[in-house]
């Protein structure tokens, strides 16, 4: 079973890289309990450039110098509080392929799993990837769906607070409302927006 799981993720890595995931492992799970969910795939090129740059800045900001694993990062993140520090690779393969839960089982196979999918994809699509099977809400996937949700726009023309409330709320997207934010929500969204002078090689790697 093992094997024939492992034979299928090789075959859907390189797939994907042309070819939309019609679904996440995620999303699935959320199908089978009998949940609503919303998605609408859109391009990396249809989304607005501040939700890029609030993604990198909130969830990897080394994202277009490290290879799918900011060993750094994980290091410093173990010394201050005892976890990890999921790279956007290791949070798409997770959501794609694998599950939730912070277990050395899970880890096993999300590590290698991030360095080849970035590999395999390349910055860009790995981006447009994650954008579009991540939870923004409950039963929300994908940012043109959490724009339209939570500010009844598009994905392309989002602002930058809106973006920065968006990425605030991503961390725990059940329990965080972008469209009505709490404090903590708006803390994360200004910290965010704060950074939006980022080295332009942190962020050359998506943006146009």
């Amino acid at each position: 079973m093992v094997a024939g799981y492992a034979g299928w993720v090789a075959l859907m890595l390189p797939l994907y890289r042309l070819v939309d995931p019609p679904l996440s492992n995620l999303m699935l799970v959320h199908l089978l309990a009998g949940q609503t969910q919303r998605q609408t795939w859109t391009p990396l090129s249809r989304i607005s450039p501040a939700l890029l740059r609030s993604v990198l800045i909130s969830e990897d900001g080394n994202y277009c110098q490290h290879w799918g694993v900011d060993w750094v990062a994980m290091q410093e993140a173990m010394q201050h509080n005892g976890g990890g520090a999921s790279t956007i690779p290791m949070q798409t393969v997770k959501n794609l392929f694998l599950w939730n839960g912070r277990t050395v089982l899970r880890k096993l196979p999300e590590l290698p799993l991030a360095y080849l999918a970035n590999l395999i994809w390349g910055k860009r699509r790995m981006l447009e990837i994650y954008l579009n099977i991540a939870e923004w809400g409950p039963g929300v996937f994908g940012v043109e769906a959490a724009a339209q949700h939570y500010f009844h726009t598009s994905a392309a023309v989002l602002t930058s607070q809106q973006a920065s409330l968006l990425v605030a709320a991503l961390p725990n997207p059940i329990t965080r409302n972008a469209g009505n934010p709490g404090r903590t929500v708006r803390s994360h969204a200004a910290r965010v927006r704060r950074q939006f002078n980022l080295a332009p090689e942190q962020l050359a790697c998506v943006l146009p």
